[in-house]
């Protein structure tokens, strides 16, 4: 089972819970920007964890996901640092963030700590999604 999470802490909820079966799995979440003195805008909103300038999510798996009777028990950790400076850069039209981030190793088990080697966030437009 894997799940996004949601707020900080043992006190977190689990959104878009779903299994993994060897197929993508896909979440979607809306971050915040939040202007600072002096300083580049900060990343903020009830997915987004860890301190400024190392922003990253967490996707909740097994018995942190709250499956019953899991195998394994963890989180994967995807980067958000770079992410701000993409989107002030981006130009108009953009709709949409998305990152591929392998969740298996290759005799597959889960993934767990931070994705690497992580290959970054790509911009999207909603076209982009004609037929998914």
């Amino acid at each position: 089972m894997y799940g996004l999470q949601k707020g900080k802490g043992s006190d977190y909820e689990i959104v878009q819970a779903q299994l993994g079966k060897g197929q993508d799995i896909t979440f979607d979440f809306t971050v915040q920007l939040k202007e600072t003195k002096g300083s580049t805008p900060m990343l903020t909103g009830p997915y987004v964890q860890g301190p400024a300038g190392n922003r990253f999510v967490y996707i909740v798996i097994g018995s942190y996901a709250r499956q019953i009777a899991a195998r394994w028990s963890g989180r994967l950790k995807v980067p958000l640092s770079d992410t701000t400076s993409q989107i002030i850069g981006s130009e108009e039209g953009i709709a949409f963030w998305y990152s591929i981030v392998p969740c298996r190793t290759e005799d597959g088990k889960p993934v767990f700590a931070t994705v690497k080697p992580f290959k970054g966030w790509f911009r999207g437009k909603h076209s982009d999604q004609a037929g998914a």
